[in-house]
């Protein structure tokens, strides 16, 4: 019987696991913890590196290193089977094709990389090589969307081969990207697969997720036959490559992780429009309050400010909590304007370090945890919660998954933690999310 590859994500953000379960999540990358991951049962574990908040050479330097502890880690652990997957975006926003060439520079040669934005929860299917976003029904291309205006990681192309000639600056020429289109995939691709090689790249379509299952039981084949693959991708490949069957709590029922039925907080850090939208929705719920940080006055930098900022919030925090409410932490909604990119992913830098120090600050016996947007939520664990590792306990929505922390955790042991993306989910969700937390 052949032994299935161990897939290891590496992660720009904390939610590409929001398709699968009972996996664990590395916030740390030192050989001991990577071979954490390696020893586990799970065919499957993400490493949380949050390079999507970091500067292009940051971001190389962070996956550089991943890379080189995890060659140590596979040789310790004589683990020879593996896929690499670089795990971003669904709607076509990171650091490509930086972080694939540092992962081939490491870690190859491989035959083939492979570009599968595809995440079927979260509205997003490949086409004919195009990329939609399903908006209110109508399948959008996703440069048509708010998502490719971006200021760090904007593009001009849905269509896949011109996505990455476009961010590859014609080093990868759009001709040249190999296309999996529906047809092909449903048809098989072993033999297309087997004849990959010289890292060539690929464009695979997907429009449900029996298309994902069949590429990759294609991929895993061909794996088997000594081809090498690496994957730049949205989340639902991996539930195709992972194949965990259904979580063992139902999203309907995951309130059962709350501690002592307690009220919980939610911290907001994401600023697209569909956050926003979702947090007027959640401000309506019953016993739901809001406190809303005013991330204006952390310009100019003054520590006196954002001290008085932080103690004010935190009084806040457990008046509300004392009297049954659940509170809402978000940052102010309007769109500040800096100079160049590193201003805003500084003053970014600043924004989550009070959140932060709000989440460490928080009652210590709240129920449950909600964090919204991908980069606060890695925060959130690794920062806020300092958490070395900790187990995925499945999805409380579609795309949205939910943690729970060690038991042996000195300020919030066994809190059930919701990882909830900036642009995942409908008007309601952040609503939904908060009911089926309280049950």
């Amino acid at each position: 019987m052949t032994t299935k590859p161990k897939i290891i994500v590496l992660d720009d953000d904390p939610t590409g696991s929001q398709t699968v379960h009972s996996c664990l999540l590395l916030m740390r990358w030192d050989v001991d913890t990577l071979r954490l991951g390696l020893a586990d049962e799970s065919p499957i574990f993400f490493v949380l590196t949050n390079t999507r908040s970091l500067p292009p050479e940051s971001a190389a330097s962070v996956t550089r290193e991943v890379c080189q502890n995890l060659k140590l880690a596979l040789e310790a652990e004589k683990t020879q089977e593996f896929l690499i997957v670089s795990r971003s975006d669904s709607t076509l926003r990171g650091h490509y094709p930086i972080e694939t060439d540092v992962i081939a520079e490491e870690l190859g040669p491989f035959d083939a990389h492979f570009l599968v934005p595809a995440f079927f929860e979260g509205g997003r299917v490949t086409r004919d090589s195009i990329h939609y976003l399903i908006v209110d029904g109508v399948p959008t291309p996703v440069h048509q969307t708010e998502f490719a205006c971006d200021s760090v990681f904007g593009y001009h192309h849905s269509y896949l081969p011109d996505y990455v000639e476009e961010k590859t600056q014609g080093r990868i020429p759009a001709e040249s990207v190999e296309r999996f289109l529906l047809a092909d995939i449903r048809n098989g691709s072993l033999e297309r697969l087997l004849n990959l090689s010289d890292n060539q790249c690929g464009a695979v379509d997907g429009e449900i997720q029996a298309d994902l299952d069949e590429f990759a039981a294609d991929i895993l084949t061909a794996a088997s036959r000594g081809k090498r693959f690496l994957f730049r991708s949205a989340a639902s490949i991996l539930t195709s490559l992972a194949s965990l069957g259904p979580q063992a709590i139902a999203p309907e029922r995951m309130s059962q992780y709350v501690r002592n039925g307690k009220p919980g907080a939610v911290i907001v850090g994401s600023h697209v429009k569909k956050t926003t939208e979702q947090l007027e929705r959640l401000l309506q719920e019953p016993s739901v309050v809001g406190i809303e940080v005013d991330v204006s006055r952390l310009l100019g930098d003054s520590g006196e400010q954002r001290h008085r900022l932080l103690v004010e919030t935190l009084e806040k925090c457990d008046r509300l909590h004392a009297a049954g409410q659940t509170i809402v932490v978000y940052t102010s909604r309007q769109e500040l304007t800096f100079a160049d990119i590193n201003t805003r992913l500084d003053f970014g830098v600043a924004v989550s370090d009070l959140l932060m120090n709000i989440v460490r600050g928080l009652p210590p016996d709240i129920g449950f945890l909600i964090s919204k947007g991908g980069i606060t939520s890695n925060d959130v664990l690794s920062k806020g919660l300092a958490l070395t590792s900790a187990r995925l306990l499945g999805q409380i929505l579609a795309g949205c998954s939910m943690i729970q922390t060690p038991k042996d955790l000195p300020e919030f042991p066994n809190l059930p933690v919701v990882l909830f993306p900036g642009n995942v989910g409908d008007a309601d969700a952040l609503a939904t999310v908060y009911r089926r937390a309280i049950g």
